[in-house]
């Protein structure tokens, strides 16, 4: 870590700042829009930014607002079978596999 940066461990989420992460856009890449569905970046947006239990009061905020769990990327896959090979996911695919 650089010097000048703080780690920063256990930082609060309010549920202002989890629902803030409904209104994230789908990344650009050279201007255009990465290819999938937009849920599907709005998910992966989400696993990326939080711990498991922000993820979960997420889930909620997300599937309230009419978001599809089953969203899928450029290949096909939602975001369950996407992290599949990633190593600390299973509590997140747990997560979106109860809310299925």
């Amino acid at each position: 870590m650089r010097p000048d940066k703080k780690k920063i461990i256990d930082e609060v989420w309010d549920e202002a700042r989890i629902k803030s992460f409904l209104s994230k856009g789908v990344p650009k890449q050279s201007g255009i829009e990465r290819p999938g569905d937009h849920d599907f970046h709005t998910l992966l947006n989400a696993y990326y930014a939080m711990r498991i239990n922000d993820f979960a009061k997420f889930l909620d905020f997300f599937l309230n607002d009419g978001g599809n769990v089953n969203a899928t990327n450029k290949d096909g896959e939602n975001l369950a079978q996407f992290l599949g090979p990633h190593k600390k996911a299973e509590p997140f695919i747990k997560v979106l596999e109860a809310r299925r």
